[in-house]
C-alpha cells in the first residue's frame, strides 16, 4: 500500500484545511467491515445512509452529528451468561461508524425498523451559493441639445 504525504497540499493552499483534512483521514483510515452499510441517494438533493444493525435495538444505537460528521454507534446490553451457543455467527459487538458530510448537509432523521437503521439526510444550498442569472444593463441612448 502506498502512504501519501499532503504536506505540500497544507502548506501551498489557503482554506482547503477542511478537504485535506479528509483526505487525510481517508487516505489513513482503516477499512471496517462491521456494520454494513449502503450510502444511496433517493433525490436530487436527498441521501440515506442505511446500516445492517441485526440484534441491535433503538435503545442500543446512538446517532449523533459532532464537527461536520455523523457518528453512528452501538453498544449491546449486558448479554445473559446463562446461555450458551453451540454457535454464534451474529456479531453483537459494540461498533462506531463515521460518515463526514459535505457543506450545507444536514441530518433530517433516523429510523429504526426491520434490523436497518436508516439515516436520511438533505443538501440544503444557501440562496447566495445558488446560481443566479445577472442582467446585462443596455446601453442608454443620448439624447442631443437642439441649437438655436
Amino acid at each position: 500500500m502506498r502512504n501519501f504525504d499532503l504536506t505540500p497540499l497544507y502548506r501551498a493552499s489557503v482554506g482547503f484545511d477542511r478537504m485535506a483534512d479528509v483526505m487525510d483521514r481517508a487516505l489513513s483510515a482503516d477499512i471496517a467491515s462491521y456494520p454494513p452499510y449502503n450510502i444511496e441517494k433517493t433525490g436530487e438533493n436527498a441521501y440515506r445512509i442505511s446500516i445492517a444493525v441485526a440484534g441491535f435495538s433503538a435503545d442500543e444505537l446512538t446517532v449523533e452529528v459532532k464537527d461536520g460528521a455523523v457518528i453512528v454507534s452501538g453498544r449491546k446490553a449486558s448479554e445473559d451468561e446463562s446461555r450458551s451457543f453451540l454457535h454464534r455467527g451474529i456479531a453483537n459487538r459494540a461498533f462506531e461508524r463515521r460518515f463526514t458530510l459535505a457543506d450545507h448537509v444536514r441530518v433530517e432523521g433516523a429510523s429504526h425498523e426491520d434490523g436497518m437503521l436508516n439515516i436520511d439526510l438533505v443538501r440544503e444550498i444557501p440562496e447566495a451559493l445558488k446560481p443566479r442569472r445577472i442582467e446585462i444593463a443596455k446601453p442608454v441612448k443620448a439624447v442631443g441639445k437642439l441649437d438655436a
